[in-house]
């Protein structure tokens, strides 16, 4: 081992290493860890200080679980291929080509595992990138054992996870989904997460992450999820006039659990949401008034046979994804008059509100100025052209 680490000191101290032979060397150290790894947990050293074998490598090597189990797996096939072994200990194959081979044998039925074709797969594995190869695992497998395929695809449902906090005013989410189930969620973002008119200048991850956020609005828009206490999901702002109208010193509007919202935000969600009025005394409620929408069915009708789309410039979204936006704030004293009334998408709904953009209607064009930028003029049918 010292002559290894003055091997490592020496080319740290050199410049312009061949970075293929380094990768090489790297590979066939990988697969000498995996086959001693083999031997100290065949040996009973993870029994020494009580653990797992795949919990002593993780101590021992610093790694995570899936990278512990994997170089137990490898250590264990490659003493039943000597082939793939010494294709990695010359240079012939990477460490991750063999870490694919022996996963495929350790996967397939004890008595299928005797028929591989050693020679086959380390051309495979030379010809193709790791993905490809991964995706020639897959398929082999499936046709030569289709249980064991069936079987792994029940193992990767049973790790499905999800997890959502909340931290500071964020939302922090990470989790695991099926093949299906992930499929689906992808497919859906990558259809919400393209660009929307010239004007949008988000990242592709700031859109996926709206998409996301837009798949729930409109879930829940639908009125097809199920209800809870008879009620169905949706988002609640606890506000005050005072706070609607962004006057100074007035309480912060707060969302459902108690996380607090901008003024504007809470202007947003009241241009086309249900409002519920409570009066309190003293912190108790006396009073709760019925619920009416700033947006009447009637006014959407009008809106829906004015517009196919949403009126911002070169928006696609169509007209049931998107809100009511009061061109006048009925805040400040505006009418809700279907006149002085547009639809607006998720995104651009949020950029005129928060986003500081302004939207003035002149006559029957409608002006879209975001700060600092051109002003850009879509007409009512679509018709779009920069204002002079």
């Amino acid at each position: 081992m010292e002559r290894l680490r003055e091997a490592i000191e020496g080319l740290e101290a050199q410049a312009g290493l061949d970075v293929r032979e380094l990768s090489a060397l790297i590979d066939r150290l990988q697969g000498l860890l995996c086959r001693e790894l083999r031997e100290a947990t065949r040996r009973g050293d993870h029994l020494i200080e009580g653990k797992t074998p795949c919990g002593w490598v993780k101590a021992s090597c610093r790694v995570g679980a899936g990278p512990a189990a994997e170089r137990l797996r490898v250590g264990a096939q490659m003493e039943a291929m000597p082939r793939v072994a010494e294709a990695l200990r010359s240079g012939e194959i990477g460490y991750q080509s063999a870490a694919v081979i022996c996963g495929f044998r350790d996967k397939l039925r004890e008595d299928l595992r005797e028929n591989i074709d050693e020679e086959w797969w380390i051309g495979q594995a030379k010809r193709s990138s790791i993905e490809n190869l991964r995706w020639l695992e897959q398929h082999t497998r499936y046709v030569v054992d289709p249980d064991s395929f069936d079987h792994q695809i029940e193992e990767d449902w049973e790790k499905r996870c999800f997890w959502i906090s909340e931290s500071g005013g964020m939302f922090h989410i990470s989790g695991v989904l099926d093949r299906v189930g992930g499929s689906a969620l992808e497919t859906a973002i990558e259809s919400l997460s393209k660009r929307v008119g010239d004007l949008d200048a988000r990242t592709p991850k700031q859109r996926r992450a709206d998409a996301l956020a837009e798949i729930a609005h409109h879930a829940m828009d639908k009125g097809t999820l199920p209800t809870r206490h008879g009620v169905r999901p949706h988002v609640s702002i606890h506000t005050t006039p005072e706070g609607l109208r962004r006057e100074l010193g007035a309480p912060a509007s707060e969302l459902s659990n108690g996380i607090p919202v901008s003024g504007k935000t809470a202007q947003r969600v009241a241009c086309d949401g249900l409002l519920h009025r409570v009066l309190k005394a003293d912190s108790m409620v006396i009073d709760v008034g019925r619920a009416h929408r700033t947006a009447q069915p009637s006014q959407w009708r009008a809106l829906k046979a004015r517009h196919k789309t949403c009126a911002a410039p070169g928006c696609d979204r169509p007209i049931n994804w998107t809100q009511a936006h009061h061109v006048d704030f009925w805040e400040h004293g505006g009418r809700s008059d279907v006149r002085r009334m547009l639809p607006l998408c998720y995104f651009h709904h949020r950029l005129v509100h928060e986003g500081d953009w302004q939207v003035v209607m002149v006559g029957e064009r409608v002006e879209f100025i975001p700060p600092d930028r051109p002003v850009m003029i879509r007409r009512r049918w679509g018709e779009r052209r920069w204002a002079a």
